[in-house]
Order: structure tokens, then sequence, then C-alpha cells
């Protein structure tokens, strides 16, 4: 992130910052800085006090006063959103891509991992699987393995195998392959995850006609977003096919990926860090900031990605704050942690 001696550096006016508590004891920071791919962060607890930012202080809502200095942050979990839908196609294919391609997103990572943080990457992303998605982050210049990853597709493979399901997957071609171990003959369930072009009529109807056939019938959602962003423009997600299914069988779905606080509380355990203890970063309002917040979180939501200005204003979801871009959110979490 760009402080006001990079933008004095650049010639630009000092950035001035405004931070403050809303009513609903969310913190808000905005400044003019350089849009930035749309990210999540999930970081350990503040100490009893003040939250200090740069020359300023302000009390945390709820605590008792007291600074806040040496904080020890148990963990962070970073959520990986849009980077890959933003991106170039270009630069996906290539073998080695420059660090320098995705500025806005490899360089806040690279800090981060360099901390004494731990780091997880949690993606909804059900079009690739994940040694797809790794690759081409990898490619884009991030420090990543796929045990690194939580998704929702290996989640729902594991409840299949639990519980004995064999599903019928109306899903996207790029991710059947984490379902090769998946029985799926004569199915008896329906996994729905963001099929893109494969969300045809016969294929809804053919996940319509297994659910009515059943007699109690069982619907996977790999997440149920609502819409995504390409460069192309927004895009409907999964949430919509899963709302016809809902619609036409008169049942609910089981929700594997956000925002479901299961898919929340499976990436905190891996890396041992109490839902109290840690904070969301992400650009959905619902997705991110809700499903953090029901599972004991608090949110940050960043104004990139999907983010949209009536999100501030969202009639269920209110978020604790709001940062521009990922690297104004390191730049605030590595302020509060031991050097």
């Amino acid at each position: 992130m760009r402080g006001a001696r990079a933008a004095s550096q650049a010639g630009g006016e000092a950035m001035k910052r405004e931070v403050r508590w809303g009513t609903s004891g969310s913190l808000r920071c905005m400044k003019s800085s350089e849009d930035g791919k749309s990210w999540g962060v999930v970081w350990g607890p503040l100490r009893r006090g003040l939250l200090r930012l740069g020359n300023l202080s302000l009390n945390t809502p709820g605590v008792s006063q007291g600074p806040l200095r040496g904080s020890q942050w148990p963990g962070l979990f970073w959520t990986l959103l849009d980077a890959l839908r933003e991106a170039p196609r270009s630069l996906l294919q290539r073998p080695h891509t420059p660090r320098t391609d995705c500025p806005g997103l490899c360089l806040p990572c690279c800090r981060l991992k360099g901390s004494r943080l731990k780091v997880r990457f949690c993606t909804n992303e059900s079009q690739k699987s994940r040694a797809e998605l790794v690759g081409q982050l990898r490619r884009l210049g991030f420090d990543i393995s796929e045990g690194e990853v939580t998704a929702p597709a290996p989640a729902a493979c594991q409840i299949l195998k639990e519980r004995g399901l064999r599903p019928y997957l109306l899903i996207h071609d790029g991710v059947r392959s984490e379902f090769d171990q998946i029985d799926t003959s004569n199915p008896n369930c329906v996994v729905i995850a963001d099929a893109g072009e494969s969300f045809s009529y016969q294929n809804m109807n053919n996940a319509f006609q297994v659910l009515m056939e059943l007699e109690n019938p069982v619907l996977i959602s790999l997440g149920k977003g609502r819409y995504y962003k390409e460069t192309s423009g927004l895009m409907l997600d999964v949430g919509p096919y899963m709302k016809a299914l809902e619609y036409a069988c008169g049942i609910k779905a089981e929700v594997v990926g956000k925002p479901s606080p299961e898919f929340f509380k499976s990436a905190l355990q891996a890396i041992g860090v109490e839902a109290h203890q840690a904070v969301m970063i992400g650009d959905d309002i619902v997705g991110d900031v809700g499903g953090a917040q029901r599972c004991g979180m608090r949110a940050l939501q960043v104004r990139t990605g999907k983010f949209r200005p009536s999100d501030e204003h969202h009639p269920e979801v209110k978020a604790d704050g709001y940062v521009d871009n990922l690297a104004e959110a390191v730049d605030l979490l590595l302020q509060h942690t031991d050097k």
C-alpha cells in the first residue's frame, strides 16, 4: 500500500485518511489508492484498548482502555476471491509470469507470508480444481501450495463419502477431477456448482428429475453466490440456479462453501485460530462479510471486485469496517503485529 510519503514522491497530493467507528461499531478507512483485485483476510484478536492507525487513536467498541501495542496475532486467514477471474487470460497461459504482472495482490501476499502470521487461502471457486487454481496463481507470481487452499469441492466430496451419497453432478468440467473417486451411478442426490455453460435446460431438468424421484432429496451446493465479476462484466453464479431447484422441489440446499459458517470454521481450524480471534476481509457483503460474522468473526469489506456502493447500506449485513483494497488491509494488519 502506498502512504502519504509514496503519494508525495509520485508528485501527487498527500493522501488523506479518514478513520472512524460507525454507529454499528464499524471501522472505516477511506483514502485514494490504486484499485486492487478482490481478496479476503482474517486475522487474530485486537487486545483490549486503543486501535492506533498512524497518528489516530480510536476507542475500540466494547473494550476497555489501554494501548494496543505488541499485539500477537495468532493467525491469518486469507480468502481468495476473484483474482483469476479479473486477471488477463494471457497471463494465466504463460508458464512464467513476472510478479509485477499482478502487484496489487502478489506484493501484499508476500508481505503477509513473510510476517509471523499464519496464512490460509480460501475460495468458492468451483469451475477449477485446486491443482489448476494453484497452478494459475503460481504463474501469476503467488507463493502458494495446494495444501494451503480451502475450497468447497473437497469438502463436498468428504460429505458424500461419509453419508454414502452418489451425486448427479451439475458442475463445470474444470472441477470434475475433484470428484474422480466419487461413485456417481444411480444418483441419490445432486451436487450443483458454478457450471457455466453447462447450466442448460436439459441439465437443470435432469437434476430436477433426480431430486423429485427421491423420498428424501438432498441438494448440495458449492457456495450460493449470486454473481461474480469477470473482465467482461458481472456473471451469474451458482446461487440463482440453486434457488431454482430449491423452489421447484420444495427443498433446502446444503451449502458447502461461503457463506456457510462451517466453511469458515474448517479454514480456521486448519490454522488453529478461534472465530473470536479472527477478522475476515473480502469483497462480498453476503458471502464474505455476512458468513464470517455468523461464524463469530469480525469482517471488513474491500471496495474492489464485486463491491458495490449499496453494500454499505445493506439491510441485513453491516461490515465492521471498509478498506479500499488488499494492500491497505495488509498495512493495517502488519501495523499491529509484533515486529
